[in-house]
């Protein structure tokens, strides 16, 4: 995988201009323009969806007499939950989730208790509408917030990070695709015509996107009613249409 300043570096060939050499050399305006437009493709194509370079599991056990938890305490490169994937591990129980603010207020005063636990994400947090028991371990997929890891560093704990640092950072997604983003985006830095290149841009951004979404999800259990039908584990069966 090329690093963001050799992909930066190719993109300035492609738009026939000086290669960049230092991406943060605060005294050249042609690497900080570089460095800007950068940033801003790989926040614009964290923001576009839940990609699979992206997703993630996290993990909230809860404690007794809480029922409100800070996202960044258990799961600091939280960006967005994907929903539908909020499960009780130890019973492998489905949560209901997340609410609506107008679901949340209709079940926390119109609705009667029910024993399923439900939640709205709020100001950063996980805000159960009944306290949760002691000691559940709720797991849950999200998007993370990391755009790049840095790849000199071995033996760090956590070597993705949510901001370019550093020419050697590589990023998470396709470089074909974030050299097109940096493309088009120095055009229109330049006041040059580039929608030639953002439609090239866009078509690349919705194939890479959709190759995550052409397999059915994990199937690992069937009930009762499809158990003929199932003789073992389905996983990312062909889609059929």
């Amino acid at each position: 995988m090329s690093n963001i300043l050799e992909i930066c570096q190719d993109a300035a060939s492609l738009v026939a201009t000086q290669k960049p050499l230092d991406l943060f050399n605060a005294n050249s305006q042609q690497e900080a323009i570089f460095l800007s437009i950068a940033k801003s493709t790989l926040d614009s194509l964290r923001r576009y969806g839940d990609w699979q370079e992206l997703t993630k599991e996290g993990v909230l056990k809860t404690h007794r007499n809480k029922s409100t938890y800070y996202i960044q305490d258990f799961c600091p490169d939280f960006f967005a939950l994907l929903n539908n994937t909020v499960f009780i591990k130890d019973s492998a129980e489905k949560v209901i989730g997340a609410l609506s603010p107008e679901q949340y207020m209709r079940e926390r005063f119109f609705n009667l208790p029910s024993v399923s636990l439900k939640f709205k994400i709020q100001n950063g947090r996980f805000v159960f509408l009944s306290q949760p028991p002691e000691g559940v371990k709720i797991v849950f997929n999200y998007r993370s917030s990391n755009i790049c890891y840095d790849p000199t560093d071995e033996f760090g704990e956590n070597p993705e990070k949510s901001q370019i640092t550093k020419n050697t950072d590589v990023p998470l997604f396709d470089e074909y695709l974030v050299k097109l983003g940096i493309v088009w985006r120095w055009y229109k830095r330049n006041g040059m015509p580039y929608e030639e290149e953002y439609n090239e841009y866009m078509q690349e951004v919705k194939k890479r996107f959709a190759l995550g979404l052409a397999t059915k999800d994990i199937n690992l259990a069937a009930n009762a009613a499809s158990a003929d039908e199932l003789k073992g584990v389905i996983i990312n069966a062909a889609s059929s249409c």
